[in-house]
């Protein structure tokens, strides 16, 4: 719920400014989206609360043995057979949306919270990236166009789609964003 409850609030601060006009022009300008999601699980196989280090057996049966950092709080929370779930996820998006007189700017935003003092350990932390180019050529015979950065140097690309430069007009803006999250949560050893 850590790790829902924090993305949800970073990428809605992140993309609340582009989402109405976004859908206006969704079917008319080009984007292109990729996400990854991983979970891993793993038990408790060792832990020494004294010098903190400990063994992690994953699902397919390799240990890995490591010291817990002073920031991982609640560590003497933790016993053998507890399960320490990791979910990673990433994503990156470009999208093209209509613009008048756009100038081109980059932000990043990174949240980080972790459970409180006497819980079980759990930890989320999320970045993101967003970078604004806008449109400053179309050349449909070369299937190039030019991009002006947020540092305003204008580099020019190649289209991997000759069809979408049709789509794009000199002015519209390019969105970029690069988003990674990561959550740890430590769940009890059910009772025998």
């Amino acid at each position: 719920m850590l790790f829902r409850t924090l993305l949800t609030t970073a990428f809605i601060t992140l993309i609340a400014s582009f989402s109405a006009h976004a859908s206006e022009v969704m079917s008319e300008k080009p984007a292109i989206s990729s996400s990854v999601a991983m979970v891993v699980t793993s038990k408790v196989e060792a832990i020494d609360h004294k010098t903190r280090v400990v063994t992690l057996k994953g699902e397919d049966g390799q240990s890995v043995t490591f010291t817990a950092g002073p920031e991982a709080r609640n560590l003497d929370q933790v016993s053998v057979g507890d399960t320490v779930t990791a979910e990673y996820v990433q994503n990156i998006s470009i999208q093209v949306l209509a613009a008048k007189d756009a100038e081109a700017g980059a932000a990043q935003v990174a949240a980080a919270v972790r459970t409180k003092e006497g819980e079980m350990p759990g930890m989320a932390v999320v970045g993101s990236q967003v970078e604004v180019s806008v449109v400053e050529e179309i050349n449909i015979e070369a299937n190039t166009f030019k991009l002006k950065g947020p540092d305003g140097v204008i580099n020019e690309f190649t289209a991997r789609d000759p069809a979408n430069l049709k789509k794009a007009a000199v002015g519209d803006v390019v969105v970029m964003s690069y988003t990674q999250a990561l959550a740890i949560s430590v769940e009890e050893k059910a009772a025998e």
